[in-house]
């Protein structure tokens, strides 16, 4: 295959577009600033700086929502300005391969489709992947041996969990939530307790630097917050306990959830993912040893990897490129001509 291909993960949190003639990831915030509306003003990381700071007449929204497209039109605008300013491949007429959760309806697969096969860039073919199985490329695994495979993908709206064997998902379960959650607990519990009001960015940074999966850890960090009583801003120091303690829940809330799959999984697969281990990825698995408490949860083995937001993109381009894979992608072409 001699034209470019693109593989692209629409995640709510962060874009991921792995262009293969470059070899270069752009990872960037999936986030559109509009002025009177409709008109793009900014996107990407330069409007996520603008969220919680922007006035009324600049709306910063996020066109993907628990995984599925919620602003069409902004979204594919977005896409193609990135692709053109950012990536040194040749678009038009390209390959590319898009990521898709597995429990959303047919329409939303199809919004997923047009959003590039309806492009001004003209592809030359638009292929789906269900998100679980490139994933478990991306990490280099083979999906198509007879062995049980499980992937744990920890993303911002939504926590997906699945099982692979012979190229399929034997079982899946798609949690509608992830670390947008997480941030939205940290809130909470600091008003509940401190009497102090932060914002999603600072819970978000207290999770990404003081948060852990295990109760112990002695960081600390000062953050700026408005005081509920006075209603002035000040300063204060949040120790690592109190973000375990506001997450606490939320983590056992997914390793419930991995106990429940681990549960329906037919014994000779169970038998293949002891021996394996479980396999994390996605943003929220870079909490700090979010491994070890699902590890003592489940008694397996916990398999992490480096840039674990990357894993989809890397295994997109994989499935195209290489035919032992190819059958693991599908297209709605020809029910889009019908």
């Amino acid at each position: 295959m001699t034209n470019n291909i693109y593989g692209i993960d629409l995640g709510t949190c962060n874009m991921k577009i792995y262009c293969k003639s470059s070899g270069k990831i752009l990872n960037e915030k999936n986030t559109i600033a509009l002025v009177q509306k409709d008109q793009i003003y900014s996107y990407g990381d330069a409007a996520y700086a603008m969220y919680e700071k922007a006035p009324e007449t600049i709306q910063v929204t996020f066109p993907v929502v628990s995984g599925v497209i919620a602003d069409f039109n902004n979204l594919q605008n977005m896409i193609f300005d990135f692709l053109e300013k950012h990536m040194k491949g040749k678009v038009k007429g390209a390959d590319f391969i898009v990521a898709v959760p597995t429990d959303i309806t047919d329409v939303e697969k199809r919004a997923f489709f047009e959003m590039f096969f309806k492009s001004r860039m003209k592809p030359k073919n638009v292929l789906l992947c269900e998100k679980p199985i490139a994933d478990a490329v991306g990490l280099g695994l083979d999906v198509n041996e007879p062995t049980g495979i499980m992937v744990v993908d920890m993303g911002a709206d939504t926590t997906e969990i699945s099982v692979i064997s012979l190229g399929g998902l034997v079982l899946s379960d798609l949690l509608h939530f992830g670390g947008n959650r997480l941030d939205e607990s940290i809130i909470n519990y600091i008003k509940r307790t401190y009497n102090l009001v932060i914002g999603q960015k600072t819970a978000k940074s207290l999770k990404e630097i003081l948060g852990s999966g295990i109760a112990g850890r002695t960081d600390s960090m000062v953050v700026v917050g408005r005081d509920v009583v006075s209603g002035l801003p000040i300063e204060m120091e949040v120790t690592a306990d109190v973000i375990y303690e506001a997450i606490k829940d939320n983590l056992a809330s997914i390793c419930n959830s991995i106990k429940m799959i681990l549960e329906k999984t037919p014994p000779e697969l169970a038998k293949d993912i002891i021996h394996s281990g479980i396999y994390i990825t996605g943003g929220g698995s870079l909490i700090h040893d979010v491994d070890t408490l699902f590890q003592e949860i489940t008694g397996i083995q916990i398999n992490t990897c480096e840039n674990p937001e990357e894993c989809v993109v890397r295994g997109l381009v994989k499935i195209v490129s290489d035919e032992k894979f190819k059958h693991l992608s599908f297209s709605l072409k020809n029910k889009i001509l019908k």
